[in-house]
């Protein structure tokens, strides 16, 4: 996943909202969000066929949702490496308490760099990891972008056209965001639920070349490489929403996975 917006407004109805864009090579197949994992029957996500974990998580019953995007630093040794797929996945299963380190319940150091997201219905984290140091930040309430070169883009020390375009991406679409009313997603079709937030998240009309666009395609090596699905998930102590887009090849029309009250209790 290449970007992430997540908005967080403990006074709202809808706490959290948060948008996500898989970038990938186009060629990597993958299955669409459903209950893929039977170990963890209430956690719903898409699944990466090729190392069987995912890249955003939501778990149901909670509600939680965890997400993942790759980052810029010192591989894993290629012997040891683990797929960055689980991360997600172990997150939003077991849920973070305030005082969680992460590196003691994954092993950070068998991971490429990444930057994983984790929400609750009133709170937002982000771990950041860079290969040689683990950065763990509260998000505080308020509009915050993720991409691959870290929230607002803002990793020290790294240039480049791909971090020039990160830089336009949230340039753009940080105002416009912030501008839109802010989605109280609870029923109805995905146009409705999240209203002016919609358009932005399928794109605002860029073209995939463009510097700023949200949604990209590109040759990479010889490989088609570009967005391949949009995720919307809405979280709050009664409700949990989660809708989802492909774009690429069979690019369909918003399709609600999740719309429904989480378990007491939990």
């Amino acid at each position: 996943m290449c970007t992430v917006v997540l908005s967080l407004d403990p006074n709202s109805p809808v706490p959290v909202l948060l948008i996500g864009v898989r970038d990938e090579f186009l060629d990597r197949a993958w299955l669409g969000p459903r209950r893929h994992w039977p170990q963890w029957p209430d956690l719903v996500g898409g699944r990466d066929l090729l190392a069987g974990g995912t890249w955003l998580a939501v778990d149901s019953a909670a509600p939680r949702a965890a997400c993942v995007l790759n980052g810029h630093g010192k591989p894993a040794a290629a012997e040891t490496r683990l797929s960055r797929g689980e991360l997600p996945l172990t997150l939003a299963a077991r849920g973070a308490e305030p005082d969680l380190d992460l590196d003691r319940v994954v092993d950070v150091e068998r991971h490429d760099p990444f930057h994983l997201v984790y929400a609750t219905s009133d709170s937002a984290r982000l771990w950041s990891w860079d290969g040689v140091e683990l950065v763990d930040r509260a998000l505080d309430p308020g509009l915050h972008l993720v991409v691959n070169s870290g929230l607002e883009g803002a990793d020290d020390g790294l240039e480049g056209p791909g971090v020039q375009r990160m830089r336009a991406r949230i340039d753009h679409f940080r105002p416009l965001l912030a501008a839109a009313d802010r989605p109280r997603p609870r029923s109805g079709p995905a146009p409705a639920a999240w209203a002016g937030w919609l358009p932005l998240a399928d794109g605002d009309g860029l073209d995939p070349d463009d510097s700023r666009a949200l949604l990209v395609r590109a040759d990479f090596e010889g490989r088609a490489w570009g967005s391949s699905s949009i995720s919307l998930v809405a979280l709050s102590r009664g409700h949990v929403r989660y809708d989802f887009r492909a774009v690429q090849g069979d690019a369909g029309e918003w399709t609600t996975v999740l719309d429904s009250t989480p378990s007491a209790g939990r």
